[in-house]
């Protein structure tokens, strides 16, 4: 499905980790054409850079680097998933600088006509006007079985309780951090994806938002 070009929509999709935030935004982007942007490979890709470059956080004019020449396509590095690059990401994701200098590129990319971008703060922060929110809850069993999976690609001996205790103080920090906190907007859809599988997530999601785009536009939304 392809939306018209006079279409506008805006889709801001906020979670914890391994929530089913990312999966969910990636297939509702896929089916309705949208430009997908996840808030998280940008912190990510910023803590890999950090990492691997041996760079400071307080290093300002590195960090303006960085973030300058940010690509969608430097955001596919699998090495972006790798566990130590992920806990690093939720330490800086703490920084009001860096989380000033990422909210800028993300507030740009939400200017396009068709979009949906996932995180932690973007219902709240990054896009409060939003045509339609999401946030999404699991388990923490589940949830920690889901990133266990992820890891296990580039790290065999990982193991499960290790996987579940990180979530769990990642958990702790993204709710208790001083700027930008994650929590739901007052006008947030909460989509709880503990036992739906990939099919029911996009369906759920699908009946959401062709009943906003039939309720502002009518039944001619779609391209033909």
């Amino acid at each position: 499905m392809k939306l018209k070009n006079k279409i506008k929509l805006l889709i801001a999709a906020d979670g914890g980790a391994a929530s089913g935030k990312t999966t969910a935004a990636r297939l509702i982007s896929k089916k309705y054409g949208l430009n997908f942007l996840s808030s998280g490979l940008l912190y990510k890709y910023m803590s890999y850079k950090l990492i691997t470059k041996k760079k400071f956080i307080n290093n300002s004019l590195y960090l303006k680097k960085i973030t300058n020449n940010i690509t969608l396509n430097k955001l596919k590095n699998n090495k972006l998933f790798n566990h130590k690059i992920t806990e690093y990401a939720s330490e800086i994701a703490k920084s009001q600088k860096i989380r000033k200098l990422l909210r800028e590129f993300q507030k740009n990319f939400s200017k396009q006509k068709h979009v949906c971008i996932e995180g932690r703060d973007i219902g709240t922060v990054i896009c409060p006007k939003a045509d339609i929110k999401l946030f999404f809850k699991c388990s923490l069993d589940v949830r920690a079985k889901r990133r266990w999976d992820e890891y296990k690609k580039t790290n065999s001996k990982i193991k499960f309780s290790e996987v579940k205790k990180a979530l769990k103080l990642r958990d702790y920090s993204d709710i208790h951090r001083k700027y930008s906190p994650l929590r739901p907007a007052k006008d947030s859809i909460i989509i709880q994806t503990s036992k739906l599988t990939k099919k029911q997530m996009l369906t759920k999601i699908s009946k959401i938002i062709d009943k906003r785009l039939l309720l502002k536009y009518g039944r001619n939304f779609k391209a033909r």
